[in-house]
């Protein structure tokens, strides 16, 4: 049984939330099946045809959110990428094996691994086959919880 918590209206129930899954547009669906889980080592959990997109969701044996790859069957060129999403966020526990795999497929390099004097990771950026912005984030003070 859920715990009730106190509002100004009276007892409600209290709810768990968290992130479950984000979709991002492709270009070239098996390329970024390709991307995520030859480079990144995140498996593929199923797949989906609808009349007007291929989809694709990934998530990786340990947990963590579930990422979904769809390629608009109307869509033609590049992703638009607009202002609102910066960047992905990878944890790892070997950035610079992720970072390396990710140069041999040609993706292109933002910046290489490097330590952080002020949080104790080490982080990388790429872009995706679609210009997404990566980082890669290593901790070193344990595993993240996306990890466990």
């Amino acid at each position: 049984m859920r715990a009730r918590a106190a509002s100004a209206a009276g007892y409600v129930l209290a709810m768990e939330n968290s992130l479950g899954q984000y979709c991002i547009n492709v270009t070239d669906l098996e390329r970024s099946v390709r991307f995520w889980t030859d480079v990144v080592g995140i498996p593929v959990q199923s797949r989906t045809e609808i009349p007007t997109a291929k989809e694709v969701v990934l998530q990786a044996e340990v947990g963590g959110s579930r990422l979904q790859l769809a390629q608009q069957l109307d869509q033609d060129g590049p992703i638009d990428m607009g202002t609102a999403m910066w960047k992905l966020y990878v944890d790892t526990d070997d950035c610079q094996d992720v970072y390396d795999k990710a140069m041999a497929a040609g993706c292109e390099s933002v910046s290489p691994p490097q330590q952080l004097d002020r949080w104790p990771v080490t982080v990388a950026f790429i872009k995706d086959p679609d210009g997404y912005l990566i980082e890669f984030v290593q901790n070193h003070e344990g595993k993240r919880p996306s990890l466990r």
